[in-house]
């Protein structure tokens, strides 16, 4: 019996031969690549983006981050605190200096307020990007 095919149903299963599971992570290079193309194109929003997604934070999570948990006054902090949507858990994450100055230029081009989500949504007025569309952002990249 060839074993590419399930033998209860006769059809090739979806993930045959792909690497499932958790990806690896980006290499130093992989990620100043990233950085610099995204500088190139001026791409403030979504080079805050990635600054940001490189943290320990989950796409639920940071997306839904809000103006006044990143900045403290008219400075970005270095560490900041926020709750968990899946385990409601607290998760403490650093901002580096980079991710500050990306993430400072992103909210002085908004002109966000500190009650804002720091990623809004282009669709909806009260609402922030959804994860559906951090995806298709990171798929594209």
């Amino acid at each position: 019996m060839d074993d590419s095919i399930h033998p209860h149903c006769g059809r090739i299963p979806w993930n045959k031969g792909k690497l499932i599971g958790q990806k690896l992570p980006l290499k130093q290079r992989e990620i100043w690549r990233i950085r610099a193309n995204l500088e190139h194109e001026h791409n403030v929003r979504e080079l805050a983006l990635f600054d940001l997604a490189i943290s320990k934070l989950r796409a639920c999570d940071l997306t839904a981050l809000r103006v006044s948990d990143v900045m403290r006054g008219d400075q970005v902090v270095g560490r900041t605190c926020v709750l968990q949507a899946k385990t409601q858990r607290p998760v403490r994450f650093e901002i580096t200096d980079i991710a500050r100055q990306a993430l400072t230029a992103w909210i002085r081009q908004r002109s966000l307020g500190p009650d804002d989500f720091l990623f809004p949504s282009r669709c909806k007025k009260a609402s922030h990007l959804s994860t559906r569309q951090y995806a298709r952002i990171v798929d594209r990249g």
